[in-house]
């Protein structure tokens, strides 16, 4: 009854104007999606692939790998034109080759550590005792400079590990969802503010250590996050070190355990001797330095609308401390997963359908933001093109590998009624949710930016913020093969949908005028 509820509610809030087509979707259509996609997938061969057998995918070997292994699957499935197409100039990849961290000194322990992203290393196997820093004030590093030399510096951070009594997982409720539809989403408080300008201090006060560490000759640094514990690490890194040139960095930067962390820091604060030794190598390419999205598609068949493009995406790209299995090998096998499931049942859609797998996202969404300036933009007048015209919409999954509950509208309430109907037959998967609100930090709000239709899925939050997010433990074992099959069965049914229908998606500076 609440999700019938929901439903009206969502349907009743919305402009009358906008009832210009009936958009419910075809019922025979949607069996067959959903015999596809619930009983015969592919989508957990495709992520075993994508982690297991292919690894990180950081800009390097592992993304290009990676990037041509979905060329080829794609290919192998029907689709055309796929292909690997440059976005512009990225900057140098990055592997690690080999970490090595133990305690030697007091006794030995091995530590749980991950190179940061487009750090160096140590050249070898290194001896070096424990350099302790207890200040947060850049100017009172200077004291430190001749102290560095072949030293490991601990930088003194104030972290506790607090025990959590909510589990890692958890699903959204039917409250939860109906707070979403009714658009009451707590705003952000001063709390949240004060941890951001924590954060942009604290980064200002290792970008001097760092800096400070490479002068004076140290051989590595210790950093941690206080959001870690259990032996999770979430671990990124320097981006700007990505992109500065040919120089490579010869300092190790490594995360290590906050355990771990806090242990070395309480025995160094004791004045306790400690001797480490460590051996990182990590390696550096130059030889191509551009970034690459992969693209394919299924041509369209009307010969009025062939010409107009249904685009579904997922960045391909992940963090290196595990093989990026929920961000994003999770979204990419969905969307693959989808456009084999339209393929294999020969469906002839009248839009062409269009999958961009991107990279560069976890550095600042580079793929698709460079896509949509190259594609949908007219640089003379920063409007859309006539390429940007005849984007019908684009739908995007990266959250985890938790279902699909609902859609955000990005404040676009016209498309709220058309969605609302192409969820229907999917309430009993538990997808019910229309959200007015938008949603960011990921592939579509390049799109919604530039005035174009593109939206993200609600979905499951399961472990993602907890466990799996930019994290060591982010791997094949915490997916959710029935999640993951629902969500790709889900997105076929709404990218078929949009390449069938009449009209585009309306644009949100149409959509109080027109339900088109």
């Amino acid at each position: 009854m609440k999700r019938r509820l929901l439903l009206f509610s969502v349907l009743t809030s919305l402009s009358l104007t906008s009832f210009g087509q009936n958009d419910k979707p075809d019922r025979a259509v949607v069996k067959q999606i959903r015999e596809e996609g619930l009983n015969r997938s592919k989508v957990m061969e495709t992520a075993f692939y994508l982690t297991d057998v292919n690894g990180p995918r950081l800009q390097g070997p592992g993304f290009m790998k990676a990037a041509n292994w979905t060329k080829n699957k794609l290919t192998e499935w029907g689709l055309q034109n796929a292909r690997l197409e440059p976005w512009g100039e990225w900057g140098k990849g990055w592997e690690i080759e080999r970490c090595y961290i133990a305690m030697t000194v007091p006794y030995y322990k091995t530590i749980i550590a991950v190179p940061r992203a487009w750090s160096g290393g140590t050249d070898k196997l290194q001896q070096a005792e424990v350099l302790y820093i207890d200040e947060s004030d850049t100017t009172a590093l200077e004291a430190y400079r001749d102290k560095l030399k072949n030293k490991v510096i601990l930088i003194h951070q104030p972290f506790a590990i607090r025990p959590s009594f909510n589990p890692d997982a958890r699903r959204f409720t039917e409250a939860d969802l109906e707070k979403m539809a009714k658009d009451e989403s707590a705003p952000r408080d001063s709390s949240y503010r004060s941890m951001i300008q924590a954060m942009r201090t604290r980064n200002a006060f290792n970008q001097k250590m760092r800096k400070l560490a490479k002068q004076g000759g140290a051989l590595a640094i210790l950093n941690t996050s206080q959001l870690s514990k259990d032996g999770t690490l979430f671990v990124s890194g320097d981006f700007a070190n990505a992109a500065s040139g040919t120089a490579h960095d010869d300092l190790a930067d490594l995360t290590i355990s906050v355990e771990d962390y806090l242990s070395l820091s309480r025995m160094a604060k004791a004045g306790i001797p400690i001797k480490l030794e460590l051996d990182v190598k990590t390696r550096f390419y130059t030889t191509d330095t551009k970034g690459y999205n992969v693209l394919a598609e299924i041509p369209g068949t009307d010969p009025k609308l062939k010409d107009e493009v249904v685009m579904l995406g997922a960045h391909l790209d992940s963090w290196h401390a595990a093989t990026g299995a929920t961000d994003n090998a999770a979204g990419c096998s969905v969307m693959m997963e989808a456009v084999r499931i339209l393929k294999t049942l020969v469906l002839k859609p009248r839009r062409t359908i269009r999958i961009a797998l991107w990279s560069g996202e976890e550095q600042g969404l580079h793929g698709s933001k460079n896509y949509v300036t190259k594609h949908f933009v007219d640089p003379a007048t920063n409007r859309l093109s006539k390429e940007g015209q005849q984007l019908a919409a684009y739908f995007n999954v990266d959250n985890g590998t938790g279902k699909i509950r609902g859609i955000y509208l990005q404040n676009n309430r016209a498309a709220g009624r058309i969605f609302a109907q192409w969820l229907e037959p999917f309430h009993d998967l538990g997808a019910t949710t229309i959200a007015p609100k938008s949603s960011g930090g990921t592939d579509h709000v390049p799109f919604d930016q530039a005035g174009l239709p593109g939206f993200g899925f609600i979905q499951d939050g399961i472990e993602y913020s907890t466990r799996t997010h930019h994290t060591n433990m982010d791997t094949y074992d915490h997916l959710l093969a029935d999640d993951l099959k629902q969500a790709s069965t889900i997105v076929a049914s709404f990218v078929y949908n949009a390449a069938m229908r009449d009209q585009k998606i309306p644009l949100k500076t149409a959509s109080a005028e027109s339900g088109r």
